[in-house]
């Protein structure tokens, strides 16, 4: 493949662009949390049962889940920064949709949307900041960046959707979108640079973006409503049964067309193969210990919306800290492969503590201890699982791995919630069963799922310590040249 060279960021401006990359990013990540806070107001304003208001999160996480790989490649084919403008747009406009909703279709069918552009700003922020910065050092404390602004969103998000929805109502969780939606365009026009690979061709791999969106979003659908509709029942086991079909057409597919979607070589790549796994396994811990813990702090300790946000603010401190500064220096000492190992065990002990989280129990004992050391361990495990996925593919193919890395902590933090959520409902069962009370019951359920969360952490750290290879000298080097871009037409 040809590259031209012909627009390149100047130096001066990368950070710059890079403050508007993660603040894009930022309204994303509030978007995930910012929501659930606001649910009771939703249900009361809007006349939502209790089985559809798990649309209003559930819409979102379907066309999140099933555009990112697609989102990623759009990017490669016609240009990261076009697709960024176009998902923030795109998430804004359905942000006001949101806002202003007055029925429960048109607010479930506007997430829908969101989700939409989410998966696509998502997908192409990280191809943006890789061609943006070359060299490991700067790639490194960028990635760090990155971390930061992804692990302090979710308790920022927290403590947002509790102040606006007391202080005002639940549409201003989704209103707080438009100025900065419309600041991150303004900036972005101004800021990001044309980085683009000129490709030897222009196609687009049809059959493999249907049979894939398709079977990721048949999937995700199957996963979040798991546990409604049952594990083992016929619509659940026929809905996955049928992404595996499609999601097995599409291998065949990619295996035969000229210009396939995701090229299936990519997986030979054995840091991108292992990163990923890691990246699944460590997403069902860590979104089932968020999910979980919360309602931990709701319905055992009875902390109100508020006070529950404020509880997660310390872990994600540290974690945002830590990925910012720590992180980085870990890895240009190191390598990738200490530093994830490190992380992720640290991550396991913090899991393990809440294991044991008893009924009455204190904050500073009981629960702080285990979010700090969540906090430690992913702060410092995000930047190398990140480097790991992206760091060996050439730019021309940096938008599909940063689609396929977040489609892995996606489907693998869906999985893992909805399995460890339905082990904590089981056991909590059991305990009720033989005459426990409500509240031993529940916490009970909660330990079992945190002590397999501690198990899901194990393992990553195991497969990405023992398997991923130390980057080579010449791969380092290669990342040392600028990075190849033109401007878009």
């Amino acid at each position: 493949m040809n590259v031209a060279a012909s627009a390149i960021a100047p130096h001066d401006r990368r950070w710059l662009a890079l403050a508007v990359l993660c603040l894009g990013v930022l309204m994303i990540v509030l978007d995930t949390t910012v929501v659930n806070v606001a649910l009771p107001s939703i249900r009361a304003d809007l006349r939502f049962t209790e089985t559809d208001l798990a649309w209003v999160v559930n819409a979102y996480m379907l066309t999140f889940g099933g555009f990112l790989l697609l989102g990623g490649r759009l990017g490669d084919l016609y240009g990261h920064r076009r697709l960024f403008l176009l998902g923030i747009a795109l998430f804004t406009l359905a942000s006001l949709a949101c806002g202003l909703s007055a029925t429960r279709t048109m607010l479930v069918v506007a997430r829908g949307v969101q989700g939409l552009g989410g998966a696509v700003v998502t997908a192409v922020a990280l191809s943006l900041i890789m061609n943006l910065f070359t060299t490991p050092g700067d790639r490194a404390k960028a990635m760090g960046v990155y971390g930061f602004v992804c692990s302090g969103g979710g308790s920022l998000g927290a403590l947002l959707g509790g102040a606006l929805t007391g202080a005002l109502n639940w549409h201003w969780v989704f209103l707080i979108n438009l100025p900065i939606g419309v600041a991150v365009l303004l900036l972005s026009l101004r800021l990001l640079p044309t980085l683009r690979v000129a490709l030897a061709h222009r196609h687009l791999d049809v059959a493999g973006a249907v049979s894939v969106t398709a079977a990721l979003l048949l999937a995700v659908y199957a996963v979040v409503n798991g546990n409604a509709a049952g594990w083992l029942s016929v619509r659940t086991l026929g809905l996955l049964g049928v992404a595996l079909v499609l999601l097995a057409t599409f291998l065949f597919v990619e295996s035969r067309v000229r210009a396939p979607l995701m090229p299936l070589t990519l997986f030979r790549l054995r840091n991108i193969a292992v990163a990923n796994a890691t990246g699944v396994l460590w997403a069902a811990a860590m979104f089932a210990w968020f999910f979980l813990s919360a309602l931990y702090l709701q319905w055992v300790l009875g902390y109100p919306p508020l006070q529950v946000g404020l509880a997660f603010l310390p872990a994600n401190l540290i974690m945002a800290a830590f990925s910012l500064g720590l992180s980085a220096k870990m890895v240009m000492r190191f390598g990738i492969r200490v530093p994830l190992a490190i992380g992720l065990l640290l991550a396991a002990s913090g899991l393990t503590l809440f294991a044991r989280a008893p009924v009455d129990g204190h904050f500073a004992t009981d629960v702080l201890p285990g979010m700090l050391l969540l906090g430690l361990g992913a702060g410092i495990a995000f930047n190398p699982v990140l480097l790991a996925a992206m760091g060996d593919v050439p730019p021309e193919e940096s938008g599909l791995a940063s689609g396929i890395v977040n489609t892995s902590f996606m489907m693998g933090g869906a999985l893992g919630l909805a399995v460890l959520a339905s082990l904590a409902a089981a056991h909590s069962d059991r305990l009720l069963a033989t005459g426990n009370s409500q509240a031993v019951a529940l916490v009970g359920g909660y330990q079992s799922a945190f002590l397999a969360g501690a198990l899901f952490a194990t393992l990553a750290a195991v497969l990405g310590g023992s398997l991923l290879r130390p980057r080579s000298h010449a791969a380092t080097s290669h990342e040392s040249l600028p990075s190849p871009a033109m401007e878009e037409s």
